[in-house]
């Protein structure tokens, strides 16, 4: 004989757990399925094992970052912001901290203690939790003319429930056991998937001096990816559209930026990875570079300038000293065909300006991402247009809601990823069934 629950949420992740507590304190009879033996496992990875928690911003802030998808996002906010997470958590005992990015984790730096104290909130809500309890199958068992009833199965046991939120996270990290299983379930229940890509993922390289320079991490790193003129062309010709050949510009921003053996990692690179995981011709793309983006490419000039007039004896190794780590220094001169053995005196206006520009404009043939394996979150999801913001229920399956990556919402780094699970799982878990 099947249990019977009010609510059902699947998927004990960052917006189960959250959905779980709301739901249960709505006062309703609430079960939280996990396939996995541990909860949270994606949580517990998160931020290098430290767990960000959100970010120190506003909300406005919040719906601006996620941009085009930020408007799904206000009524989800509006019932759980940053401030309302953090003081839920801290109410267990968890303090926070905000570091100088804006992210807040835990005082602690264990991700674990995150983990529990929203298992915690979830349990002293009242909600139950089966872990090892994979869901085979989901089924609305009720008459066209009746209210919703469902029936899930799973490995052990089968239930019944008016209202089920979905909260099995998208295809990032499936080693945690996220592998878009709610995906299909959206899909059969009549809903449209949004093509994914990993995103908040590390880009490959093609360059092998980059490559050489694993290890050496940068604060502040202009890094813009860009679609060769070629590529836009043959792109306009498929779609039988002419017009002059150019680059095109894809995403940019500025941060911190980490070289690794195999390309590039850091914040800077993983917020501009979705635009190159999305791209038909990812393998063919550019990773631009700005290694000093205070400073305008003439005025640097002109500082090198006068440094190769004022230190004319020097070897040149010692003309960007000043600004990188030494190895790095060396490592951008070479690449910008000079040799870092030539005194300073000895360049010539063209050696300087290459020099320069390898600063200012360093391009690097890149070779795609590491894809899901190594993404922090995936792009694209159900799509948001069938499901209703205000709620997060399904508007083609009354009684069915989702929460959490599983949807098309995918934020920058620094915890805004979690706030939109924690915001919408809340929100789903509190509507009436």
């Amino acid at each position: 004989m099947e249990s019977q629950f009010d609510v059902i949420v699947i998927g004990a992740g960052a917006a189960g757990l959250m959905a779980a507590a709301s739901a249960s304190q709505a006062g309703n009879r609430t079960l939280l399925l996990e396939k996995n033996r541990k909860l949270g496992v994606k949580i517990l990875m998160s931020g290098g094992t430290r767990c960000n928690i959100t970010h120190n911003c506003s909300v406005r802030e919040i719906v601006a970052a996620y941009g085009r998808q930020g408007k799904f996002l206000h009524s989800a906010l509006a019932t759980l912001s940053p401030t309302d997470v953090i003081a839920k958590i801290e109410a267990q005992g968890v303090e926070t901290k905000i570091e100088s990015t804006g992210k807040i984790f835990p005082v602690s730096n264990k991700a674990i203690d995150v983990r529990d104290a929203l298992v915690r909130i979830a349990t002293q809500a009242g909600a139950e939790i089966a872990n090892e309890s994979p869901v085979r199958s989901i089924k609305n068992i009720s008459s066209d003319d009746q209210p919703p009833q469902f029936k899930i199965e799973t490995d052990r046991d089968s239930f019944l429930t008016d209202k089920i939120i979905v909260t099995t996270g998208g295809k990032s990290y499936p080693g945690c056991g996220t592998t878009g299983d709610g995906y299909q379930w959206a899909i059969d229940f009549g809903h449209s998937i949004v093509p994914t890509v990993p995103s908040l993922v590390p880009i490959l390289c093609r360059t092998q001096w980059a490559n050489d320079l694993k290890g050496v991490t940068l604060p502040n790193v202009g890094v813009s990816v860009w679609q060769p003129a070629e590529i836009t062309t043959k792109l306009l010709a498929d779609k039988g559209k002419s017009g002059k050949p150019k680059a095109k510009l894809l995403d940019s921003t500025n941060n911190s930026f980490l070289f690794t053996h195999w390309g590039f990692s850091g914040p800077s690179v993983l917020d501009v990875s979705r635009h190159v995981a999305m791209h038909p011709n990812k393998n063919e793309l550019e990773l631009v570079c700005d290694f000093l983006p205070e400073t305008k490419l003439e005025p640097f000039l002109q500082t090198i300038t006068d440094k190769k007039h004022s230190s004319g004896k020097q070897s040149v190794h010692n003309l960007l000293n000043d600004y990188f780590p030494k190895r790095f220094a060396e490592t951008l001169i070479v690449a910008s065909g000079t040799s870092p053995d030539q005194k300073n005196a000895e360049l010539s206006k063209q050696q300087i300006r290459a020099i320069a520009e390898q600063v200012k404009q360093c391009r690097f043939e890149i070779n795609g991402t590491l894809g899901f394996e190594k993404a922090e979150v995936t792009a694209g999801g159900i799509t948001l247009k069938e499901v209703n913001g205000k709620t997060m229920e399904s508007k083609l399956q009354p009684g069915l809601f989702f929460a959490g990556e599983v949807l098309d919402l995918d934020g920058p780094i620094g915890g805004f990823n979690f706030q939109a699970a924690f915001s919408t799982g809340w929100l789903a878990g509190a509507q009436e069934k």
